[in-house]
């Protein structure tokens, strides 16, 4: 297990509080004696976090004994035990619960390490079940050596071994464990994957794990590659949630999908699953498009093309609104946001003299007949008109907000135009209004 313990010295501080997820199997068990191996050299604090999931008769003898072994060998314990599981995708769901309790104890013991016992099998089963059913270039991969989160890392410092080498492992050093009968269930997708098919790539090559894992980690080097490309383009190409369909062009094809779903992923999020190749392909094909058109998406999202650009189809809000501005202001568009000092001195910007103006000031919905005496110029202009000028679509036209004072003058288009009651130029001001236009696409 040498691989395993340079790995584990070459990731962690010292001193440091750990948690390990220990099941009772040999995987867990062997990973949690490592630990308890280097715990003096590395000063570690090791904390046990043992999940029962009651799907067993063996799971309270688990419990029990996972938590007399942690007392023993002065680790700190946290268990729990889940209720009924309520879905029929019983993996996905125990996966989801077993993560969300960890990063609870990680939260706890205000650590920034979790350790599970993931090996070489592991990742071939990983890698073979995303190959089948479909996956994207980042998911192929399988799991990686660290995996980073938010607020911490996954380390899986057994990625080196097969279950065949850990169990000679605990075997050698008289660790004890205890089996999990369900492993040997065919009625799990992982376990015919295990039972049937990695036998036969053993039989080929023995040390076929080093493959996959060599596999995984040149894929794991093209996809941070690409995705530093993606990202980069996207800053140019993706501007106020729009997509620049002459500069998209300019892609090689895939790099084209890898932007579209990065752009779909920060609408859909978690609903991310939704998005399927399929559509990425009509995206494009509306893209290719002479003449303006739209698109509908899963969740009733709009994609438009307009002139030449994408873009999602801003929400329409049937109901009229009106909201007092105060230090942050969030409405349907976005939000306005009172600063005390700025450098900025575009559109989304306003700076303004409550002497000049009637308080308080609140931002609204179009109305019918509304004008503002635009800055520079002479005269009145029709915010409709302002509106065409500016090619400001109209399903949205209705609900665009405008920044009023308390006798209803039109003081600010945020974004689009300034009034003549903006006083950035005469210097005299003392409030100053910052438009940021809604994230939901960014």
């Amino acid at each position: 297990m040498n691989k395993s313990i340079e790995f584990i010295k070459n990731n962690i501080d010292n001193a440091s509080t750990v948690v390990v997820a220990v099941s009772s199997g040999p995987d867990s068990m062997a990973l949690l004696n490592l630990l308890l191996e280097l715990r003096k050299e590395k000063k570690l604090k090791i904390v046990v976090a043992h999940i029962n999931h009651n799907l067993r008769e063996e799971s309270k003898e688990e419990y029990d004994f996972t938590r007399k072994y942690a007392h023993d060998n002065k680790c700190e314990f946290e268990g729990i035990m889940f209720d009924k599981y309520d879905t029929n995708s019983i993996e996905n769901e125990a996966r989801e619960r077993r993560y969300a309790f960890f990063e609870s104890v990680l939260k706890k013991y205000k650590s920034k390490y979790l350790f599970t016992a993931h090996h070489g099998d592991d990742l071939i089963e990983t890698i073979l079940m995303r190959l089948t059913r479909g996956s994207s270039l980042d998911g192929y991969s399988g799991f990686k050596k660290i995996s980073y989160r938010d607020n911490y890392v996954i380390l899986r410092p057994l990625i080196f071994y097969t279950k065949d080498e850990i169990l000679k492992y605990v075997e050698k050093n008289n660790i004890p464990y205890r089996i999990d009968k369900t492993n040997f269930s065919k009625k799990y997708t992982r376990n015919r994957y295990r039972l049937d098919i990695l036998p036969l790539l053993k039989k080929e090559d023995e040390n076929v794990h080093t493959k996959y894992l060599k596999f995984s980690e040149e894929l794991e080097e093209s996809s941070n590659f690409i995705n530093e490309y993606v990202n980069n383009k996207y800053k140019d190409i993706v501007n106020k949630n729009m997509i620049n369909i002459e500069l998209l062009k300019k892609e090689n094809n895939y790099i084209i999908k890898r932007i579209i779903y990065k752009y779909l992923f920060n609408i859909y999020k978690d609903d991310i699953k939704l998005i399927e190749s399929k559509h990425i392909d009509l995206i494009i094909d509306t893209m290719n498009n002479k003449s303006n058109t739209e698109l509908t998406l899963p969740k009733n999202i709009y994609i438009e093309k307009s002139y030449d650009v994408l873009m999602v189809k801003n929400k329409v809000f049937s109901d009229d609104y009106k909201i007092e501005i105060t230090k942050e202001t969030i409405f349907p568009f976005g939000k306005i946001i009172a600063l005390d000092e700025t450098d900025m001195t575009d559109n989304y910007v306003c700076h303004l003299d409550s002497s000049s103006i009637k308080l308080p000031i609140y931002v609204r919905n179009k109305k019918d007949g509304d004008f503002m005496e635009v800055l520079n110029m002479n005269g009145k202009k029709k915010i409709k008109d302002i509106f065409i000028d500016e090619k400001i679509k109209k399903d949205i036209r209705k609900n665009y907000p405008v920044v009023v004072d308390a006798d209803d003058n039109i003081l600010w288009l945020p974004g689009i135009k300034k009034s003549k009651y903006d006083s950035l130029k005469t210097g005299k001001y003392d409030i100053i209004l910052w438009y940021k236009e809604e994230e939901n696409n960014e």
